[in-house]
């Protein structure tokens, strides 16, 4: 048996600000029904859904055990557009022939641009 991750849900009591700080820096668009307490952002290009949930009470912001990595092929030119945009990533760190940087989103969970899947495939 074999499934495909279609979504991640992102707890938060900050939803008008999620939904801005995606749609701006990565190009999703929200889908809301009423009546529903989920707001499915949906990527611009096809992709992994993401799927804003309001948190409990007990839910702290920010204590996330995933991190949301998005694919750009030019990190250093995604990183300096988005800072035009209001959005700080920290230090461009080198790892095994790719480059990444990382920001936190309005509820303080941790997002990542990052060229590894862009990397030249290893030799043989």
């Amino acid at each position: 048996m074999s499934g495909q991750l279609g979504s991640v849900v992102l707890y938060t009591r900050k939803r008008d600000e999620m939904i801005a700080f995606y749609s701006r820096f990565f190009g999703y668009e929200a889908l809301h029904t009423p009546g529903d307490r989920i707001v499915e952002l949906m990527p611009p290009a096809g992709g992994l859904a993401l799927l804003l949930h309001p948190a409990a009470k007990g839910q702290r912001a920010g204590q996330s055990l995933v991190k949301l990595v998005f694919d750009v092929e030019d990190v250093a030119a995604f990183r300096a557009e988005a800072e035009t945009g209001g959005l700080a990533f920290g230090t461009i760190h080198q790892a095994d022939g790719y480059v990444f940087s990382n920001a936190k989103d309005p509820a303080g969970n941790p997002v990542q641009i990052s060229s590894r899947a862009f990397r030249a495939a290893p030799n043989d």
